[in-house]
């Protein structure tokens, strides 16, 4: 398992401990702890792949940011700046997200290509979409403009 990123927050995690930084340190682990635990999912440990760390730090990611949500509905405002805060050191590692208009243009270019025609093709089209961002599109918004796409 060498993958680019996860070297990265081993090498991050090392920094964080020798500064001191609880906060980062304990992000830091939990992130790794998640990579390790993907890898050793199923019958047989396998090697992650870059993009397979990744969609593991996205996850993460996803994860707080919903927690944030419930607790701040819950009027949990301190715990949910924790979460929020430890998303945002894991989104750190992840690809920028692709605003809004190149995520239309990416939309119009698959459907284009694939010649998809109606929301029959939805999850064709998702799939080459998803394959294109390669992590740096939000799946909600995806599949929000996909399906206005084709819709209309």
């Amino acid at each position: 398992m060498s993958a680019a990123t996860l070297d990265q927050l081993t090498a991050d995690l090392t920094t964080a401990m020798k500064a001191r930084d609880t906060v980062r340190v304990g992000v830091l682990r939990q992130a790794i702890g998640a990579v390790r635990a993907e890898s050793k999912a199923g019958p047989v440990e396998k090697d992650l792949t870059e993009d397979d760390v990744l969609k593991v730090l996205a996850r993460e990611v996803k994860k707080r940011r919903e927690s944030a949500q419930i607790y701040t509905d819950a009027g949990a405002a301190e715990r949910a700046e924790t979460e929020t805060a430890e998303a945002d050191v894991i989104e750190t590692y992840l690809p920028a997200r692709l605003s809004d208009d190149e995520l239309a243009a990416l939309v119009t270019a698959v459907v284009a290509d694939l010649g998809a025609t109606s929301l029959k093709d939805m999850g064709g089209v998702m799939k080459e979409a998803t394959a294109r961002a390669a992590g740096a599109a939000d799946g909600k918004k995806l599949s929000t403009l996909v399906r206005a796409a084709l819709a209309g």
